[in-house]
């Protein structure tokens, strides 16, 4: 059996892989644990070999994506050796030295890690085929680009130039190999070894030689690709520099030449086999890397020396972490009644920067010693006294824990508080996919993890004098609160998830919770394991733990579950098939803890869950600012910004899951029945005094009717939007339906072209009673500073019963495209913006469009878009063709909300951005109206030629955009995030859609039963005829089932977010639009050929449903969505 990714351990966080902690100190304050090691080829990971050491051929270069399978172990230190019968700490013994004289490094795969991963990853990321980066490479061989580049023959600037053509074609799409080629040579991904960083050292300390011998290339500053310290190095030989490559005899001669070496006397290490069989051809000893870790160890054995240090992951204390040894050994002789005069040996580890930790030997006691760190402190930061305090409590309970010995809190031993306890030699599995065990074994590991933690909540706190160690009760409420409040304090920019968590997680909190002892950091490599069973020997840093909800340990220990295994500061297990690894679910692991606590399963898991990944986040956030302003520089912490999302967005997933088991324990709302008789008169509402609104409506109730249920009737509405429907409902009745005969016939008259005054009219009415902009929804107006502050689900039942007239949107200032823009502008406006289109917009002074479809290309598919903005002059340009632009037309149209395309080479979902563009910009040119079935759009009549541009009142034009000049404050959000607006536009807007398709039916049908109660055919009345009876019935069933899945759409926007509701939105886009045309078709129908003419609303409707298939995309693209969702989350 191999042996487990696993290394001998000593207290204090020292492992394997290397860790820095910090923490933000509330009292229950809680920390991340940011692996500094766990990298790519780090320790043992996999390592393929570094693409600027490949050679021109193809087998060699196929294996730049092949990972090995080597898998590393160490011994623990305290195994009996019954070889030599050797007590206490694996040592080893110095051969008293050998032949060799030097070691020459290859740099890529064996002092640095290989970006083949990383290459594959980021082909999949940029929407690359895969292996597109391999075929390039081998492309004309000798003297195919690569080559050349190596040997220094081409520049860069040639090198990319020619790669980025040579992987178009290979991929059939654009490839923006710069940005590949800027991260392979960013410090991220170039960064060596320590494992070789410690063995060169340790060679060099030696007395013998070092040298690094490497396929390379120039940058563009003409100085050569080389990551490392050269004073590493006596010799450093490039085939950039010297015109040749390996696996050349020359390149090899060349370096042995200037070591002043015959090749018996040196050392090579490569990752690849051909040149490691050039090497082992001249007579040099060689090693061909697929591991460092284990390359060190092969090493080491033809040395005859260690090349690591005894202790792991322990190093000279550094210069500001010093410590007085006199003071401090006196210490340990008083404390351990020691006569023994030999030194004092001190090191200390790599990681505990919180609290650092040394490593102590004293004659034949091994300590560890765990200090405050120097300087002024929060009051409730880096409480060692609580470590102390905590783990003696719990040995005396049977936890394992390290033994602590003593506490000292006089600082003038060696100038801060410290405690000592035993060094406690074991295994920590870095890894959670514990590489190198049988499946049976791995279930014996977690189940031995689950154990622990039981043992730990089921601790009698109030018996063992832990009582006081936290505050009682309220635990998970505090800590949202904490980090709500520690992330808005590091907020850099507005990340949607974190924002929706913010808001959500409060409203979801655990009804109960129990008090245990909580660990905070619970997780695997925090355990010290049995070497030979599946036994936990110790669990270590206890430096978070409190009295808390032990569920929320549980939930932490599984993040890994959730988190990709190249995941920078935890290894993960998504991508793994823990069947077949024999490691349990998540899910798995939960139900064994509940079994072995004896309680039953918690319902709100996923709350958990969420929470967990929500204060990772915030912790990520905190140390992402921390980068910016210089306090934190690792290249871990410059990545943590990237991360925060990343993080954020599980959380909100989970969120998302106990949304939807919310949603499906929710009972019917009550009443069932749907009535729209009038339930009480208008009566005026006050604005709010001091602010400016759009909409004088009082404050809400705390919660929303419609936020919590869903709400399937106007009746079941909170009494102050209820009372709104009705005030909207009455305004219908009075104004609306009563003007519809003038309104139809201005649309017929020689006045057509203009606004009419009826509808002006109605503005100002509308506007006096507070039916105005009711459109906003409350998560993109939590304040109501520009509307009603309604939520989906109440604008929806509102949306629908303006959608029985065709003129009542535009009427309370709720029409599109208008609606989707204001909220685009208020979304991701800047103030300035705002300032210029908003308003005039929400006041209903000017009218704007959203131009994005074009003749040339299918625009289903957003990114297929053409139209160019290029930057110019501290301007942007643009230049484009667009058609089916609503509200183009209309003379009162101030304002053209316009997408193109800023960068073709970036990736397909980044190359489109938005600019606000005045319609008076000079360029613009309307080309013609466009027709709806032949005819005139719905409310397109007359034109006349103004200003090289088309004046109607309304309808679709097309466009011609012809170098267009906009100031760069035009840009919205900043450039690549077009589509990203375009998405977020559209949710609300389907909604808004969709319900009018609702009122439309529902307006049909209405006439329809009017229409066939008063006509009589074939000697009976039309009402008494079984097929329009069947026609009403259907019409009924199915405008029901729409209108049922259209509120719950919303309602899950409400309660879960646009993104998470996606799968509704896209199925209410296939049925709404469908249904409306077969039921409006019903209607006309039954009236015959009066259902064709303009004396009823009928005919528009019926145009109006059917374009809605196309509009927002079509039903197509929706079904398609619909289907893949389908498959992937419900198979």
């Amino acid at each position: 059996m191999r042996g487990p990714a696993r290394a001998p351990i000593g207290w204090g966080g020292s492992r394997v892989t290397g860790v820095a902690a910090w923490s933000l100190s509330p009292r229950d304050r809680i920390s991340l644990r940011l692996g500094s090691g766990d990298g790519v080829g780090i320790a043992g990971t996999p390592s393929p070999p570094h693409w600027a050491d490949l050679f021109g051929l193809n087998m060699c270069i196929r294996r730049l994506f092949r990972p090995s399978r080597l898998q590393w172990a160490w011994r623990a230190a305290f195994l009996k050796h019954k070889q030599c019968g050797h007590q206490g700490p694996w040592r080893w013994t110095h051969s008293g030295g050998g032949p060799y004289r030097a070691v020459i490094f290859d740099m890529g795969g064996v002092l640095i890690p290989s970006p083949g991963k990383v290459a594959a990853e980021w082909e999949v990321q940029n929407h690359i085929p895969s292996g597109t980066i391999l075929k390039a490479l081998i492309t004309g061989g000798e003297n195919g680009p690569w080559l050349k580049f190596m040997r220094g023959e081409i520049t860069k600037e040639d090198f990319l130039q020619e790669f980025r053509r040579l992987c178009s074609e290979i991929s059939n799409t654009s490839v923006p190999v710069d940005n590949f080629f800027s991260l392979l040579t960013s410090e991220q991904v170039a960064k060596q070894f320590p494992v070789m960083t410690e063995a060169i050292i340790q060679i060099r300390a030696k007395g013998l030689q070092t040298a690094v011998l490497s396929n390379n290339f120039y940058l563009s500053n003409g100085k050569s690709f080389l990551p490392l310290d050269r004073k590493q190095f006596d010799v450093v030989v490039e085939s950039c520099v010297e015109g040749v490559c390996k696996p050349d005899h020359r390149i090899y001669k060349l370096c042995l030449e200037r070591l002043g070496l015959q090749p018996s006397e040196s050392i090579f290490l490569d990752d690849l086999g051909q040149n490691v069989k050039a090497a082992a051809s001249l007579g040099m000893r060689t090693i061909k890397v697929n591991d460092p870790e284990a390359a060190v160890k092969e090493l080491e054995t033809l040395l005859g020396f260690t090349l690591r240090t005894v202790i792991p992951n322990t190093r000279p204390v550094r210069r500001t972490m010093e410590i007085p040894k006199d003071s401090l050994e006196k210490y340990l002789k008083d404390l351990l009644g020691t006569q023994t005069t030999g030194p004092l040996e001190l090191l200390q580890f790599d990681h505990g920067q919180s609290n650092p930790t040394y490593y102590i030997k004293l004659a034949d006691r091994q300590l560890v010693l765990r200090k405050k760190p120097p300087g002024t402190l929060l009051p409730s930061a880096h409480a060692v006294e609580r470590e102390f305090r905590i783990m003696k409590a719990l040995a005396s309970a049977g936890v394992p824990v390290p033994k602590v010995l003593d506490l000292c809190e006089d600082s003038r031993v060696i100038g801060t508080p410290f405690y000592l306890m035993e060094y406690c030699p074991g295994l920590i599995y870095k890894d959670p996919s514990l590489p190198g065990l049988e499946p049976s074994q791995r279930r014996a590991i977690y189940a031995a993890m689950n154990r622990v933690l039981c043992k730990i909540h089921s601790v009698d706190f109030k018996a063992v004098g832990l009582e006081d160690y936290g505050k009682h009760g309220d635990y998970i409420p505090r800590q949202v609160q904490t980090w709500i409040k520690q992330y808005r304090a590091s907020e850099t920019s507005t990340i949607p998830a974190m924002e929706r968590l913010i808001e959500w997680l409060p409203l979801h909190l655990p009804r109960q919770e129990r008090i245990t002892v909580v660990h905070g950091d619970f997780r695997l490599d925090n355990l010290l394991f049995h070497p030979e069973k599946p036994e936990v020997l110790a669990v270590f840093d206890w430096e978070l733990s409190t009295l808390g909800d032990p569920l929320s340990d549980v939930a932490y220990s599984c993040m890994a579950h959730y988190l990709p295994p190249s995941f920078p500061i935890l290894r993960g297990l998504s991508d793994c098939d823990l069947t077949q690894l024999g490691i349990p679910t998540a899910e798995e692991y939960f139900r064994m803890y509940c079994l072995h606590m004896g309680i039953p399963p918690t319902e709100n898991w996923n709350f958990y869950m969420a929470f967990s990944f929500f204060r990772v986040a915030a912790i990520l956030q905190g140390v992402y600012r921390r980068s910016l302003t210089g306090q934190a520089s690792s290249a871990t912490a410059e990545q943590s910004g990237k991360m925060t999302e990343f993080m954020s967005n599980l959380a909100w997933e989970f969120a998302v899951k106990e949304g939807f088991r919310i949603f499906k324990e929710m009972p019917a709302t009550k009443p069932l029945t749907r009535s729209y008789h009038t339930w009480a008169g208008p009566r005026s509402l006050p604005s709010t005094p001091g602010t400016r609104s759009y909409i004088p409506l009082p404050e809400p109730s705390s919660a929303h009717a419609s936020k919590g249920a869903l709400v399937i009737s106007p009746e079941g509405l909170s009494p102050p939007v209820r009372e709104l429907y009705q005030r909207l409902k009455q305004f219908m009745d009075q104004y609306v339906y009563p003007a519809e005969p003038e309104l139809r016939r201005h649309q017929a008259s020689a006045e057509r072209w203009t606004p009419s005054p009826l509808v002006e009219e109605l503005k100002e009415k509308a506007k006096a009673k507070g039916l105005w902009n009711l459109f906003l929804p409350l998560e993109t107006d939590p304040e109501r500073k520009y509307g009603a502050g309604l939520t989906n689900v109440e604008y929806a039942h509102l949306c629908e019963l303006m959608g029985m007239s065709l003129y009542a949107p535009e009427i309370f200032n709720c029409s599109a495209p208008d609606t989707g823009n204001m909220e685009l502008l208020v979304r991701y406006g800047t103030e300035e913006q705002k300032a210029r289109w908003l308003t005039p917009l929400l006041e209903g002074k000017a009218r704007s469009c959203f131009a994005m479809t074009e003749p040339q290309v299918a625009s289903s598919d957003a990114t297929n878009i053409e139209s160019s903005i290029r930057e110019e002059d501290g301007c942007y340009v643009i230049n484009g063709h667009k058609w089916w632009i609503s509200g183009i037309l209309d003379p009162r149209c101030q304002l053209c909300v316009f997408m193109g395309k800023t960068d073709p080479h970036a990736p397909r979902h980044q190359q489109q951005s938005v600019l606000l563009v005045p319609m008076d910009t000079p360029g613009i040119k309307v080309i013609r109206p466009l027709t709806v079935y032949g005819l005139d759009d719905a409310q397109v009549a007359h034109h006349c030629l103004r200003r090289n541009r088309l004046d109607l009142s309304g309808g679709h034009g097309e466009v011609l955009f012809e170098q267009v000049r906009v100031p760069k404050e035009s840009m919205v959000l900043g450039p690549g995030r077009g589509f990203e607006i375009a998405q977020g536009r559209l949710g609300p807007g389907r909604i808004h859609h969709c319900m009018r398709l609702i009122g439309h039916s529902e307006r049909a049908l209405a006439l329809m039963k009017a229409r066939v109660k008063s006509r009589v055919a074939f000697g009976k009345p039309l009402v008494e005829q079984g097929t329009l009876l069947a026609d009403i019935a259907q019409s009924r069933v199915e405008i029901e089932q729409a209108r049922l899945l259209v509120l719950k759409a919303a309602h899950l926007m409400d309660v879960v977010g646009n993104k998470a509701a996606a799968l509704d939105i896209a199925m209410i886009k296939m049925v709404a639009p469908s249904m409306a045309y077969r039921v409006i078709d019903r209607a006309i129908q039954a009236f015959g050929a009066a259902g064709l003419s303009g004396d009823y609303p009928l005919a528009q409707f019926f145009a109006w449903a059917r374009a809605l298939r196309f509009a927002d995309g079509p039903d197509e693209v929706h079904r398609a969505a619909v289907a893949k969702m389908e498959l992937k989350n419900r198979i």
